[in-house]
């Protein structure tokens, strides 16, 4: 059962957390009077929740329907993926790394290399974008790259079931760590867009298929 206190954000924090899990797919209608029987508040911090995710282009009201997981397009992913990079780019520009933020992405990028399977590396590439950026000292642009990356996970979690992909990727995240380990953040920058248009590329390509 959730507090009582800021329950529309421990709502939406729970929604979000079903989708990376996979529990809420695309398409899939989001059942109000289900989740409130099940986390225990009433329809109303839910709804609020809803509606901030509506906002943030997660979710979709649809007539007769309620709120569904939207539904993949090439021009939503033009505009994702370009959003996150820029936000991205301005977070580490604006950002200070120690050594120990360095080591933190070290051993991310040690999960990611090893992941196990196709859904463990994506999750394992959006937590090293996350603590890339994590010190940015701006929490309203990190709580918009949170939801932006979540939108991210319904992309490549559709598209990105080829782990020989992520060879490229591999080697621009070591790139971008040598590039601030050398404190030449617009090298880091240059790198960090290139890594998100690189993977646009890619399921801008699988969607026009």
């Amino acid at each position: 059962m959730l507090s009582k206190i800021n329950l529309r954000d421990q709502v939406r924090e729970y929604l979000l957390q079903q989708m990376v899990n996979g529990e809420l797919q695309i398409g899939k209608t989001i059942n109000l009077a289900a989740l409130s029987r099940e986390l225990k508040v009433s329809v109303t911090p839910i709804r609020e929740a809803l509606t901030q995710l509506q906002q943030a282009h997660i979710i979709k009201a649809i007539p007769n329907r309620g709120f569904i997981i939207s539904e993949l397009d090439v021009k939503e992913a033009e505009d994702l993926y370009g959003l996150v990079a820029s936000l991205e780019v301005m977070a580490i520009e604006n950002s200070e790394f120690d050594e120990r933020a360095i080591r933190v992405l070290k051993e991310q990028q040690d999960v990611f290399e090893n992941a196990p399977n196709a859904l463990a590396r994506i999750r394992a590439d959006l937590e090293f974008h996350r603590l890339l950026t994590m010190g940015y000292n701006n929490i309203l642009t990190l709580q918009i790259l949170n939801d932006l990356r979540t939108r991210v996970f319904f992309y490549e979690r559709a598209f990105m079931s080829d782990d020989s992909f992520y060879n490229k990727s591999d080697n621009q995240h070591d790139a971008i760590i040598s590039a601030i380990e050398d404190d030449n953040v617009p090298t880091a920058s240059l790198l960090l867009k290139m890594n998100w248009m690189l993977i646009l590329n890619y399921i801008r390509k699988k969607l026009m298929e």
